[in-house]
């Protein structure tokens, strides 16, 4: 039975004194939570916000990384900073870094590689726009996001990845996915999953919900059967709506 795992993407939000009463505040909690727990700060904050979640299940990551181990890269961070800091998790491909800062599936794949290299557990982030949902591409795009990021992954590496379906219309936007639309999707990732590397790591590998998840819808969309946890972005930057969604 897959365990839940709902993670925080804090955005480019909070400052370190917010950042750290967020994160305290969800730590004093996390002991009695059903689902594993990861929270994603800004870059700046990692250290500040690892401090306050010493001692507790919450599990650090990045919002993003870059591919190489270290040189002359301006601005950028590699995993093995992000994994100096505590981080357990790197966000890979979100819909805000595809389609606003615009990565490739090529560039995002090199970014996986050198992740599980560096020892961390990539969220591959995967969905569609309205225009390409609207036109039935829905599985198209999903389809080659996941195949695109996967490529030259082993069964073993593949293994700890987490999946992130955040269809690109419901986010921010306060629109979602109903629970059936998440469901229909989900399946048909971890039925790619199944055609790649087998059964048993299509059964295991983990598949989030993000767009939009809220507490009053978390409960339905995370009693999916192929819905193993949530991304959340905007109802995490409070705790009580962030511990609501992963009691749910």
């Amino acid at each position: 039975m897959r365990k839940k795992f709902v993670a925080g993407n804090w955005k480019m939000n909070t400052t370190a004194e917010e950042g750290v009463k967020l994160a305290a505040a969800i730590a004093r909690e996390a002991g009695s939570l059903p689902s594993d727990v990861a929270i994603c700060p800004p870059f700046v904050y990692l250290q500040t916000v690892a401090s306050a979640l010493k001692g507790s299940r919450v599990a650090l990551g990045g919002q993003d990384m870059y591919f190489e181990a270290k040189g002359a890269f301006t601005g950028e961070i590699s995993g093995a900073m992000l994994k100096d800091v505590g981080c357990a998790y790197v966000i890979l491909g979100h819909s805000e870094r595809r389609h606003v800062i615009g990565e490739t599936d090529a560039l995002i794949n090199k970014k996986m590689h050198a992740a599980l290299v560096a020892g961390l557990l990539p969220i591959l982030c995967v969905g569609e726009t309205l225009d390409e949902r609207e036109s039935n591409r829905t599985m198209e795009v999903v389809g080659r996001h996941v195949r695109e990021g996967f490529k030259g992954l082993s069964a073993e590496a593949a293994g700890k990845v987490t999946i992130a379906y955040e269809p690109v219309w419901a986010i921010g936007t306060g629109r979602n996915a109903t629970a059936q639309q998440a469901q229909e999707v989900h399946a048909e990732i971890r039925g790619m999953i199944q055609q790649m590397y087998g059964p048993a790591i299509a059964q295991a590998i983990r598949i989030q919900y993000g767009g939009s998840v809220k507490p009053e819808n978390a409960r339905e969309i995370l009693a999916q059967p192929d819905v193993d946890g949530a991304l959340v972005g905007g109802a995490c930057l409070k705790a009580d709506s962030f511990l609501a969604i992963a009691r749910a």
